[in-house]
C-alpha cells in the first residue's frame, strides 16, 4: 500500500520534540512527611523528526510524565516543552500529535470500524477510516465488537484512531502490550515505513530487545534525569565498553597482564589460564596491544548486551525496587 502522509511531508524545519530544562514535582502525597517528589528533573531533548527513538528506564524513572508533557496533559513546573516550535497543547489541537496509550477511551459495544468511524467525526480533515483500519493490521476484525477483540487487538485499535489526524509525532506508551510476535513485527514495520516518509515516533517501551531491534536512538532515563542517549552500540559501549579476549604464550600471562593494566581506559583484566579477558572503553587499543605486541592469538571482541547496559546506568537495585511513580501519585 502506498504511504501518503500530506501533513507528514510538510514539516516545519523545527524539532519534533524539544526539552529545555524540564522539571515536573509533585507535592508528597496527604498525611505523608515526605519533601515534594520530583518526577522529571532538569531534562533536555532534541528529536529531529523522521528519528524512532525508545524511552527506556526502570519503573518511576519519568518517561510517562516526561511523554505526558510532550502531549500536554500536564504542565511543567519549570522548564519548557515544545512540539514542531509549539506549545504542545496547540501541536496536539493542530492535529500535528497523536499518542497510543495503554488504557481507556474505547466503547465496548461498538464495532472495529464503528470506533474508527465515530472518532473521525470529530476532525474537521482525517485519513479515510478504510486506510487506518488496513494500516493498523484490522482489516479482518472491522466489524467485530471491540468487548470481543483482544488485549492486543484492542491496542491495534488504538494505534488506528491515532492515525486518523494523519499526525507529524506518534507518542507510543508500551504500543505492542497484549500482541503476539507477528502483529508486532508487523506494526513496526508500519512504524518504520511512515517514519521513512518524514513521522517521528516516540515510545516507551519494557521490552528491551524491542528497543534494540526497532529503534534509531534510545534515551535512557534514571532519577528523572537522562543518564544516555544514542544508539544501541553507542548505550553499550557507554556502559561497559568492549570486552577484549585473546590466548597469550605460555609463561607470558604475568607480564602482559602488567601492560594490559597500564592502558588508558582498561577496567579489569581477568587471567582465564593462558586467556586473557579485557574490559576497556577503547577495545581498538587492547587489541592492537595483544595482537601486535603481546603475540596474542584468537582475538575476540564482545559488546554488552543492552539489558546489561540498562542495568549499568540505571543501577540493578534501583531497576528492582522503585515503585512506579504515576501508580503511587494515583493512589
Amino acid at each position: 500500500m502506498t504511504i501518503t502522509h500530506s501533513s507528514v511531508a510538510g514539516t516545519s524545519g523545527a524539532p519534533a520534540v524539544e526539552l529545555r530544562s524540564l522539571v515536573k514535582t509533585f507535592p508528597p502525597r496527604r498525611g505523608s512527611h515526605d519533601t515534594e517528589v520530583r518526577a522529571v528533573d532538569g531534562v533536555d531533548l532534541r528529536i529531529e523528526p523522521g528519528e524512532v527513538v525508545a524511552f527506556l528506564g526502570p519503573n518511576g524513572a519519568g518517561k510517562t510524565t516526561t511523554l505526558d508533557m510532550v502531549l500536554g496533559l500536564t504542565e511543567p513546573t519549570s522548564g519548557s516543552a515544545a512540539v514542531f516550535g509549539r506549545r504542545p497543547r496547540e501541536a496536539v489541537v493542530a492535529g500535528s500529535v497523536s499518542a497510543v496509550l495503554q488504557t481507556g477511551g474505547l466503547l465496548r459495544d461498538l464495532t472495529v470500524r464503528e470506533t474508527v468511524r465515530m472518532i473521525a467525526s470529530t476532525y474537521a480533515v482525517s485519513t479515510p477510516v478504510d486506510e487506518v483500519i488496513d494500516r493498523a493490521g484490522l482489516g479482518s476484525l472491522a466489524n467485530r465488537r471491540v468487548s470481543k477483540c483482544s488485549g492486543g487487538e484492542q491496542q491495534r485499535l488504538r494505534f488506528a484512531l491515532a492515525l486518523l489526524p494523519d499526525p507529524r509525532l506518534l507518542i507510543l506508551d508500551e504500543p505492542t502490550a497484549g500482541m503476539d510476535v507477528t502483529a508486532r513485527r508487523a506494526f513496526w514495520d508500519t512504524m518504520h515505513a511512515d517514519a521513512s516518509a518524514g513521522r517521528t515516533v516516540v515510545f516507551a517501551t519494557h521490552y528491551l530487545e524491542e528497543a534494540d531491534a526497532f529503534a534509531d536512538r534510545i534515551v535512557l532515563i534514571a532519577g528523572g534525569r537522562i543518564v544516555a542517549d544514542g544508539t544501541t552500540a553507542e548505550i553499550r559501549s557507554r556502559a561497559s565498553g568492549r570486552t577484549v579476549a585473546a590466548t597469550l604464550p605460555a609463561g607470558s600471562v604475568e607480564s602482559s597482564v602488567e601492560r594490559l593494566r597500564a592502558v588508558a581506559g582498561v577496567r579489569s583484566v581477568e587471567e582465564r589460564g593462558t586467556r586473557v579477558v579485557v574490559t576497556a572503553a577503547d577495545s581498538d587499543a587492547v587489541a592492537r596491544l595483544l595482537m601486535l605486541d603481546l603475540d596474542g592469538t584468537d582475538l575476540e571482541i564482545v559488546t554488552a548486551g543492552l539489558e546489561q547496559a540498562f542495568m549499568t546506568l540505571t543501577g540493578d537495585d534501583r531497576t528492582a525496587a522503585t515503585p512506579d511513580l504515576e501508580s503511587e501519585l494515583a493512589r
